[in-house]
């Protein structure tokens, strides 16, 4: 009994992460196509980004909370249903507006189907949290290598992006008759208490790492969202639009393979060099290599993809480093996810404004200012009193 409900827990998690990172990885793609749809423009585009934020994050609070009052099993079916509501519903709307409330759904049902997950693993593997978390981060980045192939693939054989999402809400049909059927363990969401949330506040450091958080799922959200707008408005030698569309996935599939190298590499990286140096570090070599990308476009287009084995490690390693700054680290860092998913809706909203009035390659700019950021930040941050030991 106890394989079959760590298989249904895996199999959960799995799933979950997999479509997180898929969905991820190819807003931006998908949002082009819509663009020439439906007459989307790029402040409109950057709302999208910013509805899908506050979505994930509404239901990182709400769903938490219940999740602990009625159980794993039954958010993750609710989950589910609203996120293939809102799949489908984005696959057949024809406004803007439709268009827009049905994205904020898919937010919402993603967001409510990772928190459900993720709380349901430590029950069933509460002596290797940490290890299931790497292999999640694994899956998560096989998601967003795969998902731009397929696209790549649909639109190469001219199939609308809408199969795309319809896809997607029929293949969950059969995960809630999965889910529905197992024997699912129950699992304990961390609450957020405001109280101690409040004493972390009070800590320079720790508030040092939550900017940092916020910037770096600015910069990755930005960079994700905008990159195939920005490039499909290069000249890249003349290539056609065909050409452009097969760049975009193969850049983010190559992004998303070095992002879950380092991802899984992350380990043996803070070992051998540190947290506050592995922050330094692969904040430079992030902001180096996309800037460089960007001025060289035209002769090195590819290079950005490299840019994802930078971008791997600074969330989890802030992560780690404001764990060890808190004695109550599921309260105090459920809210520095909030606080990171609002600071990805609003460099969305931005990002698009400023991609709109001044062109994209004007609002391309702004993930390398937020890199920038992300370095003269992680230069302040100091080594926790375990790392010094």
């Amino acid at each position: 009994m106890v394989k079959v409900k760590s298989m249904a827990a895996l199999i959960m998690m799995f799933f979950t992460m997999f479509l997180l990172g898929g969905l991820s990885s190819t807003k931006g793609i998908v949002l082009d196509e819509v663009e020439k749809d439906i007459g989307l423009d790029l402040s409109q585009f950057g709302l999208v980004v910013f509805i899908f934020q506050w979505g994930f994050v509404l239901a990182s609070v709400l769903i938490g909370y219940f999740t602990d009052k009625k159980g794993v099993k039954l958010m993750m079916i609710i989950g589910s249903i609203i996120m293939g509501a809102g799949l489908l519903g984005t696959g057949v709307a024809q406004t803007i507006a439709f268009f827009l409330g049905f994205y904020l759904i898919v937010g919402f049902g993603l967001g409510a189907m990772t928190v459900a997950s993720n709380a349901i693993v430590p029950a069933v593997y509460p002596e290797k949290q940490g290890v299931m978390f790497n292999v999640a981060m694994g899956v998560y980045g096989f998601g967003m290598f795969i998902f731009p192939i397929v696209l790549k693939t649909m639109f190469s054989n001219d199939i609308s992006w809408r199969y795309f999402y319809i896809g997607i809400a029929i293949l969950l049909i059969g995960f809630i008759i999965y889910v529905f059927a197992s024997n699912v363990p129950q699992g304990k969401v961390d609450k957020i208490n405001l109280s101690a949330f409040k004493e972390m506040l009070k800590q320079g450091q720790f508030l040092l790492i939550m900017v940092f958080l916020i910037f770096y799922v600015s910069a990755e959200v930005s960079f994700l969202n905008f990159f195939p707008n920005y490039l499909k408005d290069l000249s890249l030698g003349g290539a056609s639009e065909a050409a452009k569309n097969s760049m975009v996935a193969t850049i983010i599939s190559v992004f998303s393979l070095s992002f879950t190298v380092g991802r899984l590499g992350g380990g043996w990286l803070i070992s051998k060099f540190g947290e506050r140096w592995l922050l330094i570090s692969f904040s430079a070599l992030g902001l180096l290599f996309v800037t460089v990308s960007k001025v060289f476009a035209d002769e090195w287009v590819y290079l950005f993809g490299v840019a994802g084995l930078f971008f791997s490690v600074l969330f989890p390693t802030a992560t780690a480093i404001g764990t060890k700054m808190s004695r109550t680290g599921g309260s105090a860092l459920g809210l520095v996810y909030v606080a990171a998913g609002i600071g990805g809706a609003f460099a969305g909203w931005i990002v698009g404004i400023v991609s709109e009035e001044f062109g994209s390659s004007a609002g391309f700019n702004l993930p390398i200012v937020f890199l920038g950021i992300l370095l003269v930040i992680a230069f302040f941050i100091r080594p926790s009193k375990e790392e010094a030991a």
